[in-house]
Protein backbone atom coordinates (compact mmCIF):
# COMPACT_ATOMS: atom_id res chain seq x y z
CA UNK A 1 0.00 0.00 0.00
CA UNK A 2 0.99 3.51 -0.45
CA UNK A 3 1.03 6.20 2.60
CA UNK A 4 -2.50 7.54 3.31
CA UNK A 5 -3.46 9.99 0.51
CA UNK A 6 -4.19 13.42 1.31
CA UNK A 7 -7.01 14.91 -0.11
CA UNK A 8 -6.34 18.80 -1.46
CA UNK A 9 -8.48 20.95 -2.69
CA UNK A 10 -6.46 24.26 -3.97
CA UNK A 11 -4.76 25.04 -7.06
CA UNK A 12 -2.49 26.84 -4.57
CA UNK A 13 -1.37 23.60 -3.21
CA UNK A 14 2.49 23.42 -3.28
CA UNK A 15 2.88 19.99 -4.70
CA UNK A 16 0.37 20.84 -7.56
CA UNK A 17 1.96 24.37 -8.53
CA UNK A 18 5.43 21.90 -8.73
CA UNK A 19 3.51 19.32 -11.23
CA UNK A 20 1.99 22.20 -13.21
CA UNK A 21 5.66 23.51 -13.50
CA UNK A 22 6.63 20.26 -14.42
CA UNK A 23 4.13 19.49 -16.97
CA UNK A 24 5.13 23.07 -18.54
CA UNK A 25 8.77 22.53 -18.95
CA UNK A 26 9.65 24.74 -15.69
CA UNK A 27 13.51 22.70 -14.60
CA UNK A 28 13.80 25.07 -11.80
CA UNK A 29 10.26 25.60 -10.37
CA UNK A 30 9.56 21.96 -10.60
CA UNK A 31 12.97 21.31 -8.85
CA UNK A 32 14.34 19.62 -11.58
CA UNK A 33 11.43 17.02 -11.48
CA UNK A 34 9.18 15.22 -15.14
CA UNK A 35 5.76 14.82 -14.85
CA UNK A 36 4.28 12.14 -16.71
CA UNK A 37 0.53 11.21 -16.96
CA UNK A 38 -1.47 8.13 -17.60
CA UNK A 39 -1.62 4.60 -16.55
CA UNK A 40 0.56 3.44 -19.32
CA UNK A 41 3.68 5.84 -18.44
CA UNK A 42 3.65 5.41 -14.85
CA UNK A 43 3.82 1.57 -15.21
CA UNK A 44 6.47 1.94 -17.74
CA UNK A 45 8.37 3.95 -15.39
CA UNK A 46 8.17 1.72 -12.83
CA UNK A 47 9.06 -1.69 -15.15
CA UNK A 48 12.34 1.18 -16.04
CA UNK A 49 13.40 0.89 -12.76
CA UNK A 50 12.63 4.97 -12.18
CA UNK A 51 11.07 6.12 -8.49
CA UNK A 52 8.42 7.80 -8.13
CA UNK A 53 8.58 10.94 -6.77
CA UNK A 54 4.68 11.66 -5.66
CA UNK A 55 1.64 10.40 -7.51
CA UNK A 56 -1.27 12.15 -8.15
CA UNK A 57 -5.15 10.93 -8.32
CA UNK A 58 -8.20 12.71 -9.49
CA UNK A 59 -11.01 12.38 -6.79
CA UNK A 60 -12.74 10.20 -9.49
CA UNK A 61 -10.41 7.73 -10.16
CA UNK A 62 -9.66 4.45 -7.19
CA UNK A 63 -6.08 4.19 -6.77
CA UNK A 64 -4.55 0.99 -8.33
CA UNK A 65 -3.55 -1.90 -6.68
CA UNK A 66 -0.17 -2.05 -8.50
CA UNK A 67 0.75 1.44 -7.41
CA UNK A 68 3.94 1.21 -5.27
CA UNK A 69 4.48 1.37 -1.39
CA UNK A 70 5.89 4.91 0.44
CA UNK A 71 5.16 6.81 -2.35
CA UNK A 72 3.78 10.04 -1.26
CA UNK A 73 -0.15 9.99 -2.72
CA UNK A 74 -2.01 12.98 -3.53
CA UNK A 75 -5.79 13.00 -4.21
CA UNK A 76 -7.12 15.87 -5.64
CA UNK A 77 -10.18 17.80 -6.83
CA UNK A 78 -11.33 17.04 -10.31
CA UNK A 79 -10.76 20.59 -10.92
CA UNK A 80 -7.73 21.20 -9.44
CA UNK A 81 -6.40 17.76 -11.25
CA UNK A 82 -7.33 19.18 -14.72
CA UNK A 83 -6.22 22.37 -13.94
CA UNK A 84 -1.89 20.92 -13.18
CA UNK A 85 -1.90 18.23 -16.13
CA UNK A 86 -1.32 19.31 -19.79
CA UNK A 87 -3.97 17.53 -21.83
CA UNK A 88 -7.52 18.41 -22.85
CA UNK A 89 -9.14 14.99 -21.25
CA UNK A 90 -7.29 13.56 -18.34
CA UNK A 91 -6.99 9.93 -17.51
CA UNK A 92 -6.92 11.02 -13.69
CA UNK A 93 -3.34 9.86 -12.30
CA UNK A 94 -0.16 11.79 -13.01
CA UNK A 95 3.60 11.45 -11.09
CA UNK A 96 6.55 13.78 -10.66
CA UNK A 97 9.67 12.10 -11.60
CA UNK A 98 13.41 12.37 -11.28
CA UNK A 99 14.70 11.38 -14.94
CA UNK A 100 17.60 9.91 -15.75
CA UNK A 101 20.27 11.81 -16.82
CA UNK A 102 23.01 9.94 -19.27
CA UNK A 103 26.93 10.86 -19.72
CA UNK A 104 28.60 10.25 -23.02
CA UNK A 105 30.67 8.12 -21.42
CA UNK A 106 27.63 5.80 -20.37
CA UNK A 107 26.17 5.98 -23.91
CA UNK A 108 29.29 3.19 -25.17
CA UNK A 109 29.29 0.16 -26.36
CA UNK A 110 31.26 -2.27 -29.12
CA UNK A 111 30.06 -1.66 -32.53
CA UNK A 112 27.67 1.21 -31.59
CA UNK A 113 24.65 2.64 -33.17
CA UNK A 114 23.97 6.01 -32.91
CA UNK A 115 21.15 8.75 -33.87
CA UNK A 116 22.39 12.63 -33.94
CA UNK A 117 19.45 14.13 -33.65
CA UNK A 118 20.89 17.71 -35.35
CA UNK A 119 18.32 20.38 -33.99
CA UNK A 120 15.42 18.59 -34.14
CA UNK A 121 12.62 20.73 -33.11
CA UNK A 122 9.03 18.96 -33.34
CA UNK A 123 8.43 16.81 -30.25
CA UNK A 124 6.50 14.22 -31.90
CA UNK A 125 9.59 13.21 -34.33
CA UNK A 126 11.82 13.49 -31.10
CA UNK A 127 10.06 11.01 -29.76
CA UNK A 128 9.07 8.60 -32.21
CA UNK A 129 13.01 8.50 -32.80
CA UNK A 130 13.57 7.56 -29.29
CA UNK A 131 11.16 4.48 -30.15
CA UNK A 132 12.92 3.72 -33.03
CA UNK A 133 16.06 3.96 -31.24
CA UNK A 134 15.03 1.02 -29.06
CA UNK A 135 12.76 -0.68 -30.97
CA UNK A 136 15.90 -1.28 -33.96
CA UNK A 137 18.95 -1.45 -31.11
CA UNK A 138 20.23 1.65 -30.95
CA UNK A 139 22.89 2.62 -28.51
CA UNK A 140 22.08 6.32 -27.65
CA UNK A 141 20.47 9.15 -28.70
CA UNK A 142 22.58 12.21 -29.15
CA UNK A 143 20.99 15.10 -29.13
CA UNK A 144 22.56 18.84 -30.67
CA UNK A 145 21.61 22.53 -29.48
CA UNK A 146 18.50 23.54 -30.51
CA UNK A 147 17.13 20.33 -30.34
CA UNK A 148 13.70 19.95 -28.23
CA UNK A 149 13.98 18.33 -24.80
CA UNK A 150 13.43 14.97 -24.83
CA UNK A 151 11.27 15.20 -21.39
CA UNK A 152 8.79 17.45 -23.67
CA UNK A 153 5.59 16.07 -22.96
CA UNK A 154 4.72 15.50 -26.48
CA UNK A 155 8.04 13.62 -27.06
CA UNK A 156 7.46 11.98 -23.75
CA UNK A 157 4.15 10.73 -24.73
CA UNK A 158 5.62 9.99 -28.44
CA UNK A 159 8.25 7.81 -27.11
CA UNK A 160 5.83 5.62 -25.47
CA UNK A 161 7.90 5.10 -22.35
CA UNK A 162 11.44 4.23 -24.60
CA UNK A 163 12.92 7.24 -23.13
CA UNK A 164 13.22 6.26 -19.67
CA UNK A 165 15.31 3.36 -21.40
CA UNK A 166 17.14 4.55 -23.92
CA UNK A 167 20.61 7.10 -23.36
CA UNK A 168 19.36 10.21 -24.48
CA UNK A 169 22.42 12.79 -24.62
CA UNK A 170 23.39 15.77 -25.49
CA UNK A 171 26.23 16.32 -27.33
CA UNK A 172 28.16 18.62 -29.68
CA UNK A 173 30.90 19.14 -32.03
CA UNK A 174 33.47 18.23 -30.40
CA UNK A 175 32.20 15.05 -28.87
CA UNK A 176 31.51 14.10 -32.57
CA UNK A 177 34.75 14.38 -33.17
CA UNK A 178 35.46 12.25 -30.37
CA UNK A 179 33.71 9.89 -31.65
CA UNK A 180 34.66 9.95 -35.06
CA UNK A 181 38.73 9.26 -33.18
CA UNK A 182 37.37 6.10 -31.82
CA UNK A 183 35.88 4.74 -35.08
CA UNK A 184 32.82 5.58 -35.07
CA UNK A 185 31.40 6.78 -38.49
CA UNK A 186 29.29 9.50 -39.06
CA UNK A 187 26.72 9.85 -41.70
CA UNK A 188 24.36 12.48 -42.84
CA UNK A 189 21.19 11.86 -43.97
CA UNK A 190 19.99 13.51 -46.96
CA UNK A 191 16.98 13.84 -49.49
CA UNK A 192 17.90 12.29 -52.48
CA UNK A 193 17.44 15.60 -54.45
CA UNK A 194 18.64 18.51 -51.88
CA UNK A 195 21.63 20.08 -52.43
CA UNK A 196 23.56 18.66 -49.72
CA UNK A 197 23.17 15.25 -51.84
CA UNK A 198 24.19 16.65 -55.26
CA UNK A 199 26.99 18.88 -53.60
CA UNK A 200 28.28 15.58 -51.57
CA UNK A 201 29.90 14.59 -54.86
CA UNK A 202 32.23 11.54 -54.11
CA UNK A 203 31.55 11.23 -50.36
CA UNK A 204 27.97 9.89 -50.65
CA UNK A 205 26.17 6.28 -50.88
CA UNK A 206 22.70 5.45 -51.34
CA UNK A 207 21.21 3.91 -48.02
CA UNK A 208 20.53 0.65 -49.58
CA UNK A 209 24.02 0.01 -50.21
CA UNK A 210 25.89 2.10 -47.66
CA UNK A 211 27.67 -0.24 -44.87
CA UNK A 212 25.96 0.23 -41.30
CA UNK A 213 27.28 -2.95 -39.90
CA UNK A 214 30.51 -1.23 -38.32
CA UNK A 215 30.09 1.31 -35.45
CA UNK A 216 28.42 4.66 -36.89
CA UNK A 217 26.32 7.51 -36.13
CA UNK A 218 23.13 8.41 -38.52
CA UNK A 219 22.57 12.12 -38.43
CA UNK A 220 19.34 13.55 -38.62
CA UNK A 221 18.36 17.13 -39.62
CA UNK A 222 15.72 20.19 -39.10
CA UNK A 223 12.74 18.78 -40.23
CA UNK A 224 12.63 22.60 -42.12
CA UNK A 225 16.27 23.23 -43.15
CA UNK A 226 18.35 19.52 -42.85
CA UNK A 227 21.72 19.08 -41.69
CA UNK A 228 23.50 22.49 -41.12
CA UNK A 229 27.06 22.96 -42.83
CA UNK A 230 28.33 22.33 -39.56
CA UNK A 231 26.92 18.97 -39.19
CA UNK A 232 27.77 18.35 -42.85
CA UNK A 233 31.36 18.89 -42.91
CA UNK A 234 32.31 16.21 -39.99
CA UNK A 235 30.56 13.46 -41.87
CA UNK A 236 32.68 10.49 -43.30
CA UNK A 237 29.86 10.10 -45.82
CA UNK A 238 26.46 11.10 -46.92
CA UNK A 239 23.85 8.58 -47.34
CA UNK A 240 20.17 9.13 -48.78
CA UNK A 241 17.06 7.00 -48.60
CA UNK A 242 15.60 6.17 -52.35
CA UNK A 243 11.96 7.56 -52.96
CA UNK A 244 10.86 6.18 -55.94
CA UNK A 245 7.15 7.33 -55.38
CA UNK A 246 8.12 11.21 -56.29
CA UNK A 247 8.05 12.44 -52.74
CA UNK A 248 10.89 15.23 -52.14
CA UNK A 249 11.97 14.12 -48.71
CA UNK A 250 10.74 12.09 -45.97
CA UNK A 251 9.29 13.12 -42.64
CA UNK A 252 12.33 13.17 -40.04
CA UNK A 253 11.16 10.29 -37.73
CA UNK A 254 10.53 8.56 -40.71
CA UNK A 255 13.33 8.80 -42.33
CA UNK A 256 15.60 7.90 -39.17
CA UNK A 257 13.46 4.44 -38.19
CA UNK A 258 14.18 3.71 -41.44
CA UNK A 259 17.61 4.23 -41.19
CA UNK A 260 17.90 2.55 -38.04
CA UNK A 261 15.72 -0.61 -39.34
CA UNK A 262 18.47 -0.79 -41.91
CA UNK A 263 21.30 -0.98 -39.90
CA UNK A 264 19.68 -3.88 -37.74
CA UNK A 265 18.67 -5.59 -40.57
CA UNK A 266 22.26 -5.42 -41.42
CA UNK A 267 23.77 -6.33 -38.29
CA UNK A 268 21.23 -9.35 -37.78
CA UNK A 269 22.18 -10.50 -41.70
CA UNK A 270 25.74 -10.06 -40.69
CA UNK A 271 25.64 -12.17 -37.56
CA UNK A 272 23.66 -14.89 -39.55
CA UNK A 273 26.45 -15.32 -41.70
CA UNK A 274 28.80 -15.32 -39.15
CA UNK A 275 27.00 -17.27 -37.28
CA UNK A 276 26.64 -19.98 -40.33
CA UNK A 277 30.39 -20.09 -41.38
CA UNK A 278 31.53 -23.63 -41.41
CA UNK A 279 34.50 -23.96 -38.50
CA UNK A 280 37.77 -25.72 -38.84
CA UNK A 281 39.95 -27.53 -36.88
CA UNK A 282 43.72 -28.19 -36.55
Amino acid sequence: MTTQPILVTSRANARVKQLRAAFAGHARLSGGLVAIEGENLLREALDSGLPLKTIFLSERVAPPAWLPRGVELLVLAEEVFASAVATQHPQGIAALLLPPRWEMAAATAANALYLVAAGLQDPGNLGTLIRSAEAFGATAVLTTAGTVSEWNQKALRASAGSVFRVPVVQTDADQLIELKSRGVRLLAAVAPNSEAYSDSGSNSDVAAYASLINSCALMIGNEGAGLGEEWLALADARITIPTPGGVESLNAAVAGSLLLYEASRQREAAQLRAASQPTTSN
